[in-house]
Order: C-alpha cells, then sequence, then structure tokens
C-alpha cells in the first residue's frame, strides 16, 4: 500500500484528512503531530488521529528548535509580530515541512500531506518539495472541493472523531479578555543579550521557559491573541526588542535593517526558509545585533503594552540571576 505522513493538527481539515487519503489512494495513513508550543493536549490529538484512523501518529515535540532557531531569528530580523499580529504559525511552517520530510524518510514514505487550502502554492508546500524533490505532496482541503456543511456531513457519515467546537477570534473577544484582566497593571522588565531575550524580571531561564512565563502575565493582562493559537509573550518581546534596537542601531544600518525585515517576511511568505538568502540575511542581522543589549520595562494593562524605560547596556548582559538561585535550589 502507499504510505502518507500527515501533518495533523486534529482540526477538522486534517480529521477529514486521515478517512479521504486512505479511500482515495488506498493509503496507510502516518499522522504526525508537531509541539511548537501550542498548548494544546496533544496525546488527546494523537488519540484523535488514531480513532480516525491513522495507521500510527507520532507526537514530536520541538519547542526547543522552535524557540531557538525561529522565534529568535524571527525577533532579531524585527518580523516577529507584523501589523500588531505574532508570526508564530507562519514561522512554524518551514519546521514542520522539514519534521514531515524527517518522518517520511523514517517510515519510508514516498508522499506526504498537509492541511493548507492553498495546495502547491502554500508555503509548507514548497518547503517541503525543496527539502526532498523526490516526494509527493497533496493538500486534500485543495483537493476535494468541499463546503464546511458537506465536510461536517462526510464527518458524521464515518463517525469521525472531532474536536469540540470553538469560536473564532473578533473584536468583542479581545475587549472582553481586555475589561477581564486585572484592575492593576504588570512592570516587566526583560533583559536583552546580543538581540536575544534571556531573563525576566532579572530571573534567566531558558527561552522556552522564559515564553512560558511572559505569556502567563501578558495573557493575564489581555495581551496579544485571546484565543491563544499564538502566545501572547511574542507581542511583548517584539515590542521589547523593538524598542532596544531602536536605541541602539541608528542612521545607515537602521535603514539597511528595515529593508532586511520586509525580505525575511518575503521568504517566511514564500516557503524559502531553507534557502541560502536566509542564511546570508541571518548573518547581517547577527554582525547588526551584537550591541542590541539592555533591559526594557514594560507596563501590561488592559490588552495594552507599553514601554516604561528602556536602558542599554555596553556589556554582555551578564548581571541576572538563575532561576535555580532565584528559587533558592
Amino acid at each position: 500500500m502507499t504510505r502518507i505522513v500527515l501533518a495533523y493538527s486534529g482540526g477538522l481539515d486534517t480529521s477529514m484528512a486521515i478517512p479521504w487519503l486512505a479511500e482515495t489512494y488506498g493509503a496507510e495513513i502516518i499522522a504526525v503531530i508537531i509541539d511548537l508550543g501550542q498548548g494544546q493536549d496533544l496525546e488527546a490529538v494523537r488519540d484523535r488521529a488514531l480513532a480516525t484512523g491513522a495507521l500510527r501518529a507520532h507526537v514530536l515535540d520541538v519547542r526547543d528548535e522552535f524557540a531557538r532557531d525561529y522565534i529568535v531569528r524571527a525577533l532579531k530580523a524585527g518580523v516577529l509580530c507584523h501589523d500588531g499580529s505574532p508570526l508564530a504559525a507562519a514561522l512554524g511552517r518551514p519546521l514542520i515541512a522539514q519534521t514531515l520530510v524527517t518522518i517520511a524518510h523514517i517510515e519510508q514514505a514516498t508522499t506526504v500531506a498537509h492541511g493548507d487550502r492553498d495546495g502547491s502554492a502554500a508555503p509548507i508546500d514548497k518547503t517541503v518539495r525543496a527539502l526532498d524533490p523526490m516526494l509527493t505532496v497533496i493538500a486534500p482541503a485543495r483537493e476535494w472541493g468541499m463546503t464546511e456543511a458537506q465536510q461536517l456531513d462526510y464527518a458524521r457519515q464515518r463517525h469521525l472523531a472531532l474536536p469540540a467546537a470553538v469560536a473564532g477570534p473578533d473584536g468583542s473577544a479581545a475587549s472582553r479578555a481586555a475589561s477581564g484582566s486585572p484592575g492593576e497593571p504588570a512592570s516587566v522588565d526583560i533583559t536583552i543579550d546580543r538581540g536575544v531575550p534571556i531573563a525576566i524580571n532579572g530571573v534567566a531561564m531558558p527561552l522556552v521557559d522564559l515564553v512560558g512565563s511572559l505569556d502567563i502575565i501578558a495573557g493575564a493582562h489581555g495581551v496579544g491573541r485571546v484565543e491563544k493559537v499564538e502566545p501572547s509573550a511574542l507581542v511583548a518581546l517584539h515590542a521589547a526588542h523593538q524598542e532596544l534596537r531602536r536605541a541602539t542601531i541608528t542612521g545607515d544600518a537602521e535603514r539597511f535593517s528595515a529593508l532586511v525585515a520586509g525580505q525575511y517576511r518575503q521568504i517566511v511568505r514564500d516557503g524559502t526558509w531553507f534557502g541560502p538568502l536566509r542564511q546570508a540575511l541571518d548573518a547581517f542581522i547577527d554582525t547588526i545585533q551584537a550591541r542590541v543589549t539592555g533591559v526594557v520595562r514594560l507596563k501590561l494593562f488592559k490588552g495594552d503594552c507599553t514601554i516604561v524605560d528602556c536602558q542599554v547596556s555596553t556589556a554582555p548582559a551578564t548581571k541576572v540571576v538563575t532561576l535555580a538561585n532565584a528559587t533558592g535550589h
């Protein structure tokens, strides 16, 4: 039988894709569930994939790699947020594509599939093809041409295990979250060393833990996306980094950095993350970010994230305590 490796999110499209791919291609389906830090119960998602007909379901924790190689790079490039919204979902696609290719090789599969309705025009599709041109890539949601009502009918007929319906993001939800946040603002100091956040309120911690801790604080005060598809922490990190960057990078370097940021966003959109251009841009970014060191104080209140103070340091930011020392261990 044909074996297809599917990037599985647990939503309607990818849940439907398991029986649809099996029926259409006479295939065994291997589901790949990737933990980027989205906060889902991924064991429940795995169980859903198996109940829906997957032969196997792999759950892979790539949070450290995602934080180190994607979030930090985008932060230093100045593109972690665009028009006020985090780009974590878009940044996750090249890592998802790379993971799909890796699992396809392990499973000896010649075909992979994903849930993006843009099909061959989707960044994840382009990235898979760039990494391994020998793989066939299928986008079921692009091919089956069903309306949402038809999809639900298809799912009911096959008794598919689907997640509980959730309301989409809207302005009123954001307003309610902001109005329900604490009555007093939170003050947060973010320490940045050569463009990389290393501590919150003087406590050093790994980036994954830093994002998680900041996400709890920022989310409690209504900052960022309410439905938690992307961490609220990214809004705060972007604001702090941009302020420190403006204080340390000026003149021609600042103007060229703006051009680099635009090119970086284009790379994310085009699915060319693993190409030589991004590597060349990273070399410039790493050089220019060497001076982006200091501490930025933010005020988080009722959905707003504002700069209170920005202290530039001319030396590496080493005056922070470790998380272990701070907790007495």
